[in-house]
């Protein structure tokens, strides 16, 4: 699961920067804010992708998520956007965590098949 939600944090922390290179245009927001809010977003982007296994990590990905969405009513195209990215993480969060329940029970079955063969061998006589 690790893999595929850093991946798209990943994507999410570029879009983020495009997005905030597209909300500077604005006349109405000023570049110290676009700047502030993209970059607390871009840094909780990569701060998530080493704390996504841990406890809350995936909750904090859907409110990162959630806030992409809301941004789009300072960049319109970011609504668009930011379901593609929620579809991404909920993808991302499902499929992962598949792989590892069948890595865990490859695993099992892995070290169930090694220990069962090594007392098998024949005596010596």
């Amino acid at each position: 699961m690790r893999t595929l939600c850093s991946s798209t944090l990943i994507g999410e922390f570029f879009l983020i920067g495009f997005a905030a290179l597209v909300a500077m245009k604005d006349p109405d927001l000023s570049t110290t804010t676009v700047w502030t809010v993209s970059g607390i977003a871009m840094l909780l982007c990569l701060l998530l992708c080493g704390m996504v296994t841990r406890p809350g990590g995936v909750a904090l990905g859907w409110a990162l998520q959630i806030a992409l969405v809301a941004s789009g009513f300072f960049v319109p195209l970011m609504f668009f956007m930011g379901v593609v990215f929620a579809a991404l993480w909920w993808a991302s969060v499902h499929y992962g965590r598949k792989v590892d329940e069948a890595k865990a029970r490859f695993a099992a079955q892995s070290a169930a098949a090694s220990s069962g063969s090594g007392s098998s061998t024949p005596d010596a006589v």
